[in-house]
């Protein structure tokens, strides 16, 4: 019961519809929450939830695939959590110097967005990721959409300075 908590954070995999998006929920929230409060902390708190969905998602991956009958099952979600970490923890915490702390929140809903749209739409190469062996074709996919989606915020706040 321990893995399956694991691997569907908690059991947000399991809620329907969407189970991706609300996978990719925790981080976006605490982002959120943390940098209306000065920042101080989304980094840690990213890299933490980075480390941990990554581990989860390499680690469990046989045990998953086993227990739901197919590779990258949408009820594991670990590794959306990893993605959209490494998307936060690449953006600026507070994102705008001398900005109310509310531009915090639209950063962390604006990345949230991007992340989901890249992991659903999933461009090349993060599609051809999906196609490694185990827990790493899970896995990568969902970095490869963190990674785009902390590129177009950079650019949305480069361009909103």
């Amino acid at each position: 019961m321990s893995r399956l908590l694991f691997v569907t954070a908690g059991g947000l995999g399991l809620l329907r519809p969407a189970p991706g998006t609300w996978g990719s929920l925790p981080p976006a929230i605490a982002a959120a929450v943390l940098g209306t409060l000065g920042g101080e902390g989304v980094a840690i708190t990213m890299a933490a939830l980075l480390v941990a969905g990554i581990l989860v998602s390499l680690l469990l991956a046989p045990w998953f695939e086993q227990h739901f009958g197919r590779h990258d099952p949408p009820q594991v979600v670990c590794d959306e959590i990893a993605g959209m970490s490494l998307c936060l923890l690449l953006l600026p915490w507070p994102p705008l110097a001398g900005q109310s702390p509310w531009w915090s929140v639209a950063l962390a809903c604006i990345a949230f967005v991007l992340f989901r749209g890249f992991d659903i739409a999933k461009p090349p190469p993060i599609e051809q990721s999906q196609r490694l062996p185990g827990g790493w074709g899970v896995l990568v996919d969902d970095l490869l959409a963190g990674l785009a989606a902390a590129a177009v915020c950079w650019g949305l706040i480069l361009l909103a300075r």
